[in-house]
């Protein structure tokens, strides 16, 4: 029971950061981001427990990859998962970020609460 209020705690956690944090120019959102990574979240929390990565999650990398095309979308999805992710405790780190190669998507950052995502995709 308490596993389970933990869980809708983060997940209504995960909604108040998408909806308060700081937009770059391009044209994804935050709360786009976070709708589509959001199936993810029990998986990177849970450490793999329960069996693999839910499809959901799949499709959710796999479009924010298409979506975030030019480097404003992709600083801005950079931005929101740093500010989503500092705020969802028990995260595996390790884990998450093998997440995007997994589905052939390449990240050129780190998913962290620390990446620079000006540098990181600061691409011509």
């Amino acid at each position: 029971m308490a596993s389970s209020m933990s869980l809708k705690l983060a997940c209504v956690l995960v909604l108040c950061l998408a909806v308060a944090a700081p937009q770059a120019q391009g044209t994804i959102t935050c709360g786009q981001v976070v709708s589509s990574l959001a199936h993810c979240i029990v998986y990177v929390r849970n450490h793999c427990a329960g069996g693999g990565v839910p499809a959901t999650c799949c499709n959710g990398i796999k479009y924010l990859s298409t979506a975030s095309q030019s480097t404003p979308d992709r600083q801005s999805a950079c931005n929101c998962i740093k500010g989503v992710v500092a705020g969802i405790p028990g995260i595996n780190y390790g884990l998450t970020n093998k997440l995007p190669g997994m589905y052939g998507v390449n990240i050129l950052y780190k998913i962290s609460p620390s990446s620079d995502c000006k540098r990181s995709y600061n691409i011509n």
